[in-house]
């Protein structure tokens, strides 16, 4: 891939997608405050559970909010004179915004009526069945094995049904990754926008490798809109939250990051493909999966001592990454910002593999990943600190 940087190419509509996001930002702000009192007439209310953080009822379906502001993106931008052409070429985008405002119904109907996980998962699976459908869906993937001479690992070109397969696997995954870690005032919508930012990045490098081709267009302008969509839910999230976005709002981020990368695999140049564009692409599931692994893996554990135990193993716990960083003795606040930094570092670091040297992304994540692990174990260093003085 070309390593020169993104702002080299003359014509590379950077402010036009700037505008996208913008636009994105102010109408899903404008809307929550609607969509707010909506949900509080309605009865789309959190009530506090013994596993929630929040104390009182809270307002949720901010995903509705979201998809206008998404809406209105992309109607800008099929009125722009650079972006509009992408739509010409690709259905995408359009694609995006089918499939988005399926899930964003299903996700309405269960803020408001808490619907079976049978009946959201027909709703996930249908919504990345019009995805395949219209046409977005994965050509390649480089596997680390094979290869010729000199060369480490090779690409494994994907027949019709295998792409299908794997792009319906991939757009439930993130969904259900990104419901997952919705736990905390401002935390979906913070990584929401972090991981749409680092894929926008990437799809802008696939751009300038394109010369400005138009049928790049639409992963970029898809990872905007979310980007500026959660950016724009984010005054209204964060602690304390006036408003939960629900799964309207969760499952539409892991569609909208999944369809976007998923569009991006079409845009690839597959001469040149290698492990370090397929992390970049898988960036937001990196991201997800890193905030997931510790959650994750007290769950099995959880559910083996259980299990022997003679208990349930579906009993309710505390046990996802930020409820840890609470019981250490970080605020709400300080565990969302934290957070927010280890997922800018494996966000971007995944990305800037494929802009910078390895060398410089190496001091750099090491330098960030460093400050965050420090950050993270202050509270129980200070702990231990007090109870040897008391001592």
């Amino acid at each position: 891939m070309d390593n020169a940087p993104l702002w080299a190419p003359a014509g590379l509509p950077a402010r036009e997608y700037l505008l996208v996001l913008l636009t994105a930002a102010a109408v899903t702000f404008l809307l929550t405050g609607l969509v707010r009192l909506l949900a509080i007439r309605v009865g789309a209310v959190a009530y506090p559970r013994k596993r929630d953080v929040h104390l009182t009822p809270i307002p949720r379906m901010g995903g509705v909010a979201m998809f206008g502001g998404v809406l209105a993106a992309m109607f800008l931008a099929s009125n722009l004179p650079a972006l509009s052409r992408g739509f010409e070429f690709s259905n995408d985008a359009v694609a995006a915004l089918v499939a988005g405002g399926l899930i964003v119904l299903v996700g309405a109907l269960d803020d408001r009526f808490e619907l079976d996980s049978l009946t959201k998962l027909a709703g996930q699976v249908t919504a990345a069945g019009i995805l395949v459908l219209l046409g977005v869906q994965w050509f390649g993937f480089w596997v680390p094995w094979g290869g010729d001479e000199g060369h480490m690992g090779q690409l494994m070109v994907l027949n019709s049904n295998q792409g299908q397969l794997l792009t319906v696997l991939l757009v439930v995954t993130m969904i259900n990754a990104m419901n997952f870690v919705d736990g905390l005032d401002g935390l979906a919508s913070g990584i929401g926008l972090i991981a749409a930012s680092a894929t926008c990045a990437f799809c802008l490098s696939l751009l300038q490798q394109h010369g400005g081709d138009v049928t790049a267009y639409p992963p970029a302008l898809i990872a905007a809109s979310i980007a500026g969509a959660c950016m724009g839910f984010l005054p209204y999230n964060f602690q304390p939250a006036r408003i939960f976005m629900g799964d309207s709002g969760s499952m539409l981020i892991g569609l909208m990051l999944a369809t976007a990368s998923t569009s991006a695999s079409g845009k690839a140049d597959y001469a040149g493909f290698g492990g370090k564009d397929l992390l970049a692409l898988l960036s937001p599931l990196l991201v997800l999966a890193a905030v997931l692994f510790v959650p994750l893996l007290d769950l099995i554990m959880a559910v083996v001592r259980r299990t022997r135990a003679g208990k349930s193993p579906f009993h309710a716990d505390k046990m996802h990454l930020h409820h840890r960083l609470l019981e250490i003795g970080h605020s709400q606040r300080r565990a969302v910002l934290l957070i927010y930094l280890w997922a800018g570092v494996l966000a971007f670091g995944a990305v800037s593999l494929t802009l910078f040297s390895a060398a410089v992304v190496g001091w750099v994540a090491g330098i960030g990943v460093a400050a965050a692990a420090i950050i993270s174990l202050i509270p129980r260093m200070a702990g231990r600190w007090r109870s040897d003085r008391g001592a």
